[in-house]
């Protein structure tokens, strides 16, 4: 798979490709296209997770930060297991091309 193939992405809805899976490691892209966390939502998820983005542009919101974390080509962040964050924009004149690593240390 080539991390910039768009085919079979739209602008209705995020596409999300594992690219691998293997004992308690997950990566896969993230192809967004202008979407957002519904309003008042959080992601608390069980795992670790790190996400870099390959192109286009996102904010990101952590629970009890005030700012929003801007994120460019190439800017990755780590979220610990139970650090709620939320996205709260991607870039809506190009698609985002994240890769994100799950890692759950209890598989």
């Amino acid at each position: 798979m080539n991390l910039y193939d768009l085919s079979g992405s739209g602008s209705d809805a995020e596409k999300f490709d594992q690219l691998l899976s293997r004992d308690g490691v997950t990566i896969e892209r993230i192809i967004s296209h202008g979407q957002a966390t519904p309003e008042g939502d959080w992601y608390d998820q069980d795992w670790d997770e790190w996400v870099l983005v390959i192109s286009g542009t996102a904010g990101l919101l952590l629970d009890g930060d005030s700012e929003v974390i801007h994120l460019n080509p190439g800017d990755s962040l780590f979220l610990p297991a139970h650090k709620k964050h939320r996205v709260e924009w991607t870039d809506n004149t190009q698609p985002t091309i994240w890769l994100a690593v799950h890692i759950n240390q209890n598989n």
